[in-house]
């Protein structure tokens, strides 16, 4: 039954089609069979996880998995301390990950509780509450304003009835709805106005209509349905780890096997020997500590966030936001307030800005009492409530200090003609003086037709040709600004209207004036947007509402220009007629998106991910769950944004403030530079101990004995690489273009700077070594010789490598303007493992334990002379750099 279009159909055809009554709804039993055949009126229940599958899935990954192999190998052949350091990082990895798996919501989930517990039905002739659950197609629905649709109606009988359907269209006007057929072949879901669609908001009037869907058949069914079936998408961090973690672990694999046949063809060690050292190798080589350190980074950079009212769903979503190439943004609630607000109006024949006091203006005054008293808003502790046009009118009339409830007191209604869409009026009959104040307000073009004289300065009179000409010209102007203007007039009467016709009463009126409204810009997310636009960000509108409002804020917000045009603007039903191969090709021609529904939002989400764009998406409707599961990062609003929303997102603005993500992208950028700086120190560091090692074999020199390459690896790899997450952010990083998809934590000069930094170590230590051997402190002794230089080697290994930790704070920049020592948590971490690798030779009984000897004062001084050489030459290469090749 889903398939049938019931919108082009007579409600009476609907109702015969679907065997039911329109006065006796359908029987008991008849409901029950149904009830039985089809089911609840519910969404589908969630598949989930156990904790057990979440904490197994975390070992997938390809590098937590070789890790955990490195782990028992180590074991194995007797390096326990190393092993169950390696242990500890990955199942503390893994534990962090299902803590967070375990914290997000679901979005199928949170789509089913948003049912409504309750509907009034008409069965066998008598109207019952029954669950909405209970809900079969056929049932005759009773709606009055306040409820929330219980499932998708074709209405049959409509009273000036408005349902907001923003969370589902994104069209922040309540929509007017009639009962008549549609004639409009394939109208978007805004347009269908005999239609009620399931958790959408019954905001004024009253109306009978038909279940024509329930459950999954319904548009959000609809909507549920595509989340399930939307794949998420794995963040540019997780690619490159994955990418990073297989490279690595197979060149180390090749080395490590190359180091272990070299040195058993050279006799260099025994069999055992020579396997502990291959594995040591690799066990060094590999930067076990990289998974911690990116989830603390991660974690630290969350916590900043949150901070700043970001928060994060999914870790690894906080570095994709720095590599964001496209923002598509919903506009209702996104860019906009969700908040109809008086803008304009228009008194005297002459436009006026909303902020202008009316006190003293006695036309304007007039136009004020007369917007108030034809009103149907109520005055909460919670708020104003009713029709969001209404709520504006009442808002502000009380920005103009108003005594609305003096009015009133005074002027009380006594008759009214409801609001139609046939006719576009409203009327009003209010108390007045021991007489009657007649009030209408509705389209301008429709109410024009019915005046016959203007107040001009306080003054009625007649109603010209040329003033309403006028009036037209201005109504014409502001609408093309994307206002929503409404028109107001009145009329004095002795009496009440014997009878309350449209001909009778709404005619001879007095033009009192225009009120010109839209749902405003938020106002930081101009600045937003060109802050953005600054960082290479395109801002790209997609919304459904109108093409003419979506243009003029885009316009307001420098999403669009003006010279860009209609050209750069395209809706849903447009978009309908373009294949996917045409869009593809077309997709950078449009910033606005209008008139769109869920799947247009994926479309275009998709279009731009295969020109290998780094996509986000915000939103706060059910509308947008789709596109905000399929983007690269899904930001949704937390105060406007339903849990459908939230829960299909990677972030969530705590304050619905579009420039949080400005901040946010720049903490996604401090992240990922943060983790760039951590890996570059750490493949520089092991680059040096494998090429150290490798050199050392082919020359048949002695090795460092494993527990010598694990005590470096585990005291210089460790605190100093997590601290260099903690870095602050680099200035100028807002106005670097995005990374996107192409780029790795290699680029950007990190993979050249790796491999240069790692040889010049190496070849120090080589040096140190070679220097030891050929000028020797105990010339006597062959044993102590080669015990010296193995220790002074050694020592200029660990020290070096903390040396170069301060070069890495910026792969271009000299180290004394990025400031050396701004990081207290780097400075302490240095600090110890300064401690750490000294210890070893200064403390006695260690010595026998790491095979080291005590080193005199020149030995000491040649080992500080070489680590510090590091600053020196670093320092030359990139000055270098910035001289001859403009790096910056």
């Amino acid at each position: 039954m889903s398939e049938n279009k019931f919108y082009d159909q007579s409600a009476k055809d609907v109702i015969k089609l679907l065997s039911s009554d329109k006065d006796q709804g359908l029987t008991a039993a008849a409901a029950a069979d149904l009830l039985a055949k089809y089911g609840h009126n519910a969404l589908n229940e969630a598949k989930r996880t156990t904790l057990l599958q979440k904490f197994i899935n975390q070992f997938k990954d390809f590098m937590i998995a070789i890790l955990a192999v490195a782990a028992v190998v180590a074991a194995l052949t007797g390096e326990v301390v190393d092993a169950i350091f390696i242990l500890l990082v990955v199942v503390l990895n893994a534990i962090f990950g299902v803590f967070q798996e375990s914290k997000a919501e679901d979005a199928i989930e949170a789509l089913k509780q948003m049912s409504t517990p309750n509907a009034n039905v008409l069965r066998d002739g008598k109207v019952l509450s029954v669950p909405a659950t209970d809900l079969v197609v056929g049932d005759i629905v009773l709606l009055e304003a306040g409820d929330i649709i219980p499932a998708d109606l074709r209405l049959i009988d409509v009273s000036s009835l408005k349902i907001e359907e923003a969370a589902l269209t994104g069209e922040s006007v309540a929509v007017e709805k009639s009962a008549g057929v549609l004639r409009a072949k394939n109208p978007g879901l805004g347009d269908r106005h005999n239609m009620a669609f399931m958790n959408t908001n019954a905001t004024y009037g009253r109306a009978t209509g038909i279940v024509v869907a329930t459950g999954m058949q319904t548009e959000v069914g609809h909507i549920a349905n595509m989340l399930e079936q939307t794949e998420e998408t794995a963040t540019p961090l997780q690619m490159n780890l994955k990418q990073l973690g297989k490279t690595l672990t197979y060149l180390i694999l090749v080395i490590s096997l190359i180091v272990f046949v070299i040195g058993m063809l050279k006799g260099a060690e025994n069999f055992i020997n020579m396997l502990l050292t291959a594995i040591s190798i690799a066990v060094a080589a590999i930067p076990e500590g990289l998974p911690a350190i990116v989830t603390i980074t991660l974690a630290l950079g969350t916590g900043r966030l949150a901070k700043k009212n970001a928060l994060m769903r999914r870790l690894a979503a906080v570095e994709t936001l720095g590599s964001t190439q496209i923002i598509g943004s919903d506009k209702t609630g996104t860019l906009t307030q969700n908040k109809m607000t008086v803008e304009k109006y228009v008194v005297d024949n002459q436009v006026y800005d909303a902020e202008r006091s009316i006190e003293g203006d006695a036309t304007a005054e007039r136009l004020a009492v007369v917007m108030a008293l034809n009103n149907d808003t109520k005055r909460t502790e919670e708020g104003l409530i009713g029709d969001p046009t209404e709520t504006a009118l009442i808002t502000f009339n009380e920005k103009q200090n108003q005594d609305l409830d003096s009015l009133f007191d005074r002027m009380g209604r006594v008759a009214e003609i409801p609001f139609d869409s046939e006719r576009k009026l409203m009327t009003t009959v209010n108390k007045h003086h021991g007489k009657y104040l007649i009030t209408v307000k509705g389209a301008p073009d429709e109410l024009l037709r019915r005046t016959s004289q203007i107040e001009i300065k306080g003054k009625i009179q007649p109603l010209t040709e040329e003033n309403r000409q006028q009036l037209l010209e201005i109504n014409h102007e502001l609408a093309q600004q994307a206002l929503r203007v409404l028109a107001f007039a009145f009329q004095n009467s002795d009496e009440v209207p014997g009878k309350m016709t449209s001909k009778l009463v709404e005619q001879n009126l007095v033009f009192a004036g225009f009120v010109a409204m839209i749902d405003p810009e938020r106002p930081e997310v101009a600045q937003a947007v060109k802050e953005a636009r600054q960082a290479g960000i395109r801002p790209i509108m997609i919304t459904g509402d109108h093409r003419d409002t979506a243009a003029a804020i885009a316009i307001r917000l420098g999403i669009l220009t003006k010279e860009q045009g209609p050209q750069a603007v395209i809706t849903g039903a447009e978009l309908d007629k373009i294949s996917d191969e045409d869009f593809n090709d077309r997709v950078t021609q449009y910033s606005v998106y209008a008139r769109v529904a869920p799947e247009h939002k994926v479309r275009i989400v998709h279009a731009w991910q295969k020109r290998d764009k780094i996509v986000a998406m915000t939103g706060d409707g059910v509308n947008d769950a789709p596109a905000l599961k399929t983007a690269d990062i899904g930001v949704a609003m937390g105060i406007t944004g339903t849990e459908v929303s939230k829960g299909a997102s990677d972030m969530v603005l705590a304050d619905d403030n579009f420039a949080t993500i400005v901040n946010a992208v720049k903490e996604g950028r401090t992240v990922f530079a943060n983790i760039q700086k951590a890996l570059q120190y750490l493949l520089s560091s092991n680059l040096a101990e494998v090429m150290t090692l490798f050199v050392m074999t082919i020359m048949g020199w002695n090795l460092f004995v494993p527990v010598m390459i694990l005590w470096i690896n585990l005291v210089t790899d460790t605190f100093p690489a997590i601290a260099l997450g903690l870095e602050p952010t680099e200035p100028g990083i807002m106005q670097r273009p995005p990374r996107g998809k192409s780029s790795s934590f290699l680029s950007d000069g990190v993979g050249p700077a790796i491999v240069w930094q790692g040889i010049i170590q190496s070849l120090t230590v080589l040096s140190v070594y070679a220097l030891a051997i050929a000028f020797p402190d105990h010339p006597g002794s062959q044993m102590l010789i080669h015990r010296d230089a193995l220790t002074m080697s050694f020592m200029t290994l660990g020290l070096m490598q903390l040396v170069n930790a301060f070069n890495v704070k910026s792969v271009y920049q000299s180290i004394l303007r990025v400031g050396p020592f701004k990081n207290k948590y780097f400075n302490g971490a240095i600090l110890i493992s300064l401690l750490s690798m000294a210890i070893v030779v200064l403390v006695p009984g260690l010595n026998g334990i790491f095979h080291v000897s005590d080193l005199n004062l020149h030995q000491w001084s040649i080992v500080l002379a070489a680590s510090f050489s590091i600053i020196v030459v670093v320092e030359i290469v990139k000055l270098c750099q910035r001289k001859f090749f403009k790096k910056i």
